[in-house]
């Protein structure tokens, strides 16, 4: 083990094992650690045995599999999820977690207005016209929520654990779907939102009504989305990075789950899981952010000018289109994405 002193302060160089694509972070940690970069998918237990500390994506699942024996001591994922992480095992372990919570919540709600222009385009409404709901109000529907309503939307909203824990104006999730023209769902994935969206939920919605889940794909059930008469905007799919073509043709927007890739919530997630590792280790690294973003400060935008420039930051046309000619190149299409900036 290799040692070095800066700052009168004695380190020793530790292992980081880097899911390759995640972006802005090569440099950051090698000053301190030995630092193996590799793709999320090729994660093994043999590469992660003597390893320190894991900083992935929703790509590398952590289960005992890929964790027993290992000296891991800290997973940071990049990501607002944690599904692909077993916390009991890591619990019962000693091995840290911490995930990128919010990080990306601008870029899924500029993602999610390009959808909203590109309904409105197709169907002639203006937002006082149309009741959206929203199922999961947490960072990401938070925000939704807001710009909605100073769209002039009337917004519904089913957040069972919110509800729980704060009261307010929540209503069920078999109510959103009776009432609303859109859903869009941004839930957590786990046993309680595992197919949440049923035969049962879709039957209580209008024929015309819009299903988008920029979410986990597993919130939603394929063969229950494929007998759905609904508009279909999908951003996440069950078992992606296969996907199934009949869903993905009928889907009126498909997209490659990367509804949250903006520079600044990349930048703010790499940014979340460098300060994570710092503070687990003690490496004197602070409030490190990656220089070549600029972070945007939120700002109100009217419906009207996000309608005439949306499409300048966020063309879902081109994205759909893209996915829908080469579906084989899902991963690749997620994992090169040009990331755009977030401009409200």
């Amino acid at each position: 083990m290799h040692i070095f002193v800066e700052q009168n302060q004695l380190f020793y160089c530790m292992k980081a094992l880097i899911d390759n694509a995640i972006p802005y972070i090569k440099g950051v940690l090698e000053p301190y650690m030995d630092v193996v970069y590799c793709p999320g998918v090729a994660f093994s237990a043999e590469m992660v045995k003597d390893a320190d500390v894991l900083i992935i994506r929703t790509r590398t699942c952590c289960n005992k599999q890929l964790l027993e024996g290992s000296k891991v001591r800290l997973i940071a994922t990049a990501t607002i999820g944690f599904d692909h992480i077993d916390m009991e095992y890591c619990r019962t372990h000693n091995i840290a977690v911490t995930t990128a919570q919010g990080c990306n919540a601008a870029g899924v709600l500029q993602w999610v207005a390009a959808v909203l222009a590109q309904l409105s385009l197709r169907d002639g409404w203006q937002p006082q016209d149309v009741t959206l709901g929203i199922v999961g109000v947490g960072h990401v529907g938070s925000l939704v929520e807001e710009y909605a309503r100073k769209w002039g939307f009337k917004v519904v909203c089913c957040d069972p654990p919110r509800q729980e824990r704060e009261g307010g104006c929540f209503v069920s999730l078999q109510e959103v779907a009776q009432q609303s023209d859109i859903i869009t769902f941004h839930t957590p994935l786990d046993s309680s939102t595992y197919h949440l969206v049923s035969d049962s939920v879709i039957s209580l919605m209008s024929s015309d009504a819009v299903i988008i889940n920029a979410s986990r794909g597993e919130v939603a059930d394929t063969e229950a989305l494929l007998r759905a008469s609904q508009t279909l905007v999908l951003d996440v799919w069950e078992r992606e990075p296969e996907i199934d073509l009949q869903l993905l043709a009928k889907a009126f927007i498909s997209t490659p789950h990367i509804a949250g890739y903006s520079a600044q919530g990349k930048a703010n997630a790499s940014a979340m899981v460098i300060n994570a590792v710092a503070q687990h280790f003690s490496l004197p690294i602070n409030g490190w952010y990656p220089s070549d973003v600029t972070p945007i400060l939120r700002r109100d935008i009217s419906w009207l000018q996000m309608c005439e420039s949306i499409s300048c930051y966020c063309d879902l046309s081109r994205e759909s289109q893209m996915l829908k000619s080469c579906p084989e190149e899902f991963e690749n299409l997620r994992n090169n994405y040009s990331y755009r900036e977030e401009y409200f």
